[in-house]
């Protein structure tokens, strides 16, 4: 289960084939010079499909992370849903010579930049599995990480850390993929709302990991026996995620239910769960609005690597 999507800079057509995908990020800018002359047309190429869309900014790190920031904003009229990215690699001629640590610092900068300008909008960070690993210091990569990691199995990159894309391919187009499992589950996290913080946003791979583990761990009997599977870890998130609040519920119901959706998923591929019968479960009790479960399901935040 997983949706499929590309990104593209100048290299790729006005429009490029969108056989088979449901999302496309596209360069806008690098540096503080450098429009992509295509992205305009690549933009309005996907959104007539209905694609969901992202953009992202490729560093030169020896400028003010806040000024290439603010050149990569104001080349668009965002719109809600636009998902922003920084390009995070450092090999060209314009950031080999720039020292790791002032590269780790304009990360930090421009995500932090980039989000207090865009609150409502997700906000996230590139990057391959060599910087991830060997240059990041503080697994900040904003709201989501996307993760290169080429010639690895879609959906397999490689690393223990949470992510949500995975660049598994570059021939002839860079290929990514998500775990969320449906167009509309991705246009729905896009979205989002404005100044949720970040414990409030949906799953990541990690705490999918970590939920699905600890609810096997709360079940009384084996998937195998056809019994129903104890959703007390289950209703503990949705416990954590909302504080039980009932109007936050209802404010974050479309994106809980992509989240549920997606943790479905991972028992289903992991323990065999008949994933329908755990969201139905977990979409009644939010309909009901009356579950108080006081079980804690914990999780180290992501580590590096």
């Amino acid at each position: 289960m997983g949706i499929y999507g590309q990104d593209w800079a100048s290299y790729q057509s006005d429009e490029p084939s969108l056989t088979g995908l449901d999302f496309v990020f596209t360069k806008i800018t690098e540096g503080l010079g450098y429009t992509n002359p295509k992205w305009v047309r690549q933009r309005d190429h996907a959104k007539r499909h209905g694609l969901v869309w992202g953009a992202y900014h490729y560093p030169h790190m020896g400028n003010d992370p806040q000024a290439e920031a603010d050149f990569f904003l104001d080349q668009v009229a965002w719109q809600p849903g636009d998902v922003l990215v920084l390009d995070w690699e450092g090999y060209d001629d314009a950031n080999a010579g720039v020292p790791k640590a002032r590269q780790r610092a304009y990360k930090e900068d421009w995500l932090r930049h980039v989000k207090a300008r865009m609150p409502g909008h997700r906000v996230g960070m590139y990057c391959n599995a060599d910087y991830w690993r060997n240059v990041d210091t503080t697994s900040y990569c904003g709201d989501f990480l996307w993760i290169a990691t080429a010639g690895r199995s879609a959906g397999d990159p490689g690393i223990t850390a949470s992510w949500l894309f995975h660049q598994y391919d570059d021939d002839p187009v860079d290929q990514d993929y998500c775990p969320l499992p449906d167009r509309e589950q991705l246009r729905a996290w896009a979205l989002g709302s404005p100044g949720i913080p970040e414990d409030d946003m949906p799953l990541s791979q990690a705490d999918l990991d970590a939920i699905a583990t600890a609810v096997w761990r709360h079940t009384e009997t084996n998937a195998a026996t056809g019994r129903p599977v104890d959703m007390g870890a289950v209703m503990a998130w949705m416990d954590k995620m909302h504080n039980a609040q009932s109007d936050a519920v209802t404010r974050q119901l479309t994106e809980t239910q992509a989240a549920v959706s997606a943790l479905a998923a991972q028992l289903g591929r992991q323990h065999g769960v008949d994933t329908e019968a755990v969201v139905a479960a977990v979409r009644q009790a939010i309909a009901d609005a009356v579950i108080q479960v006081d079980v804690r399901v914990t999780g180290s935040s992501a580590p590096t690597g």
